[in-house]
């Protein structure tokens, strides 16, 4: 059960800067601080589920989010992340459609919830909110392409060092220079589109191979450049 706490303050959010709102001005933030609440989620717990409608706009005030599907089966499909200043929840109130995903916290997380006649009055109002939103979801289009076209022609060896290189862009490091998130195996092979003894073994071979440090969960990488080349990226 997720708890309500005292709303943080728009003005003085670190994370704006980098989010959607960074253009907004003062009466724009003190007016979306008037009509957003925040709720604290605990590792494990749903902040919304696929198949839903959303009555509004989600915004990471802190924490870790996965956004995940559910596929044949049951099997549980990862698409991707969210972390500080990141917002969820737009597509399906621009299109009018369900929840494509369900979001679950990854550890403990702080979200802001905007109504959504207040995310419609920004777009409609605020030409420099409607192009960060577009841009927004130009890169989100762009990047889910890019995966769409690894699964068909990357091996899965391309794939995970590919993966690893975004969950260090995503997530940054911690203080022991590992990736700053802690993923199962299963989860890991879900990502890259394989068997979780796959992943196991293929992680085995990154390590062997000097690219990589396991440490339990957590993931050092060794060698950046030596990942980014044998993912075939470009420079």
């Amino acid at each position: 059960m997720s708890e309500r706490i005292q709303n943080p303050k728009c003005e003085t959010c670190g994370s704006r800067k980098q989010s959607v709102f960074c253009s907004l001005n003062k009466d724009q933030l003190v007016d979306l601080d008037h009509a957003k609440s925040c709720d604290v989620y605990k590792k494990g717990e749903t902040i919304f589920k696929e198949g839903s409608y959303p009555r509004g706009l989600f915004c990471v005030n802190n924490g870790k989010i996965k956004l995940s599907k559910t596929g044949s089966g049951g099997k549980e499909q990862i698409l991707r992340f969210a972390t500080t200043g990141d917002v969820m929840g737009y597509n399906s109130m621009l299109t009018n459609k369900p929840l494509v995903a369900t979001a679950t916290a990854i550890d403990d997380a702080a979200i802001c919830f905007i109504p959504a006649d207040q995310f419609f009055s920004l777009i409609k109002e605020d030409s420099r909110f409607s192009l960060n939103m577009l841009e927004l979801t130009a890169k989100n289009w762009h990047t889910a392409s890019r995966l769409l076209t690894d699964m068909a022609q990357k091996s899965s060896k391309q794939r995970l060092a590919e993966m690893l290189l975004w969950l260090k862009e995503t997530f940054g490091l911690d203080e022991d220079d590992c990736i700053d998130i802690k993923l199962s195996r299963e989860e890991i092979a879900n990502m890259v589109g394989t068997a979780t003894e796959a992943v196991i073994r293929l992680l085995s071979d990154l390590k062997k191979q000097g690219y990589i440090l396991l440490e339990g969960k957590k993931i050092r990488l060794l060698d950046i450049h030596g990942l980014a080349s044998l993912a075939e990226l470009e420079d």
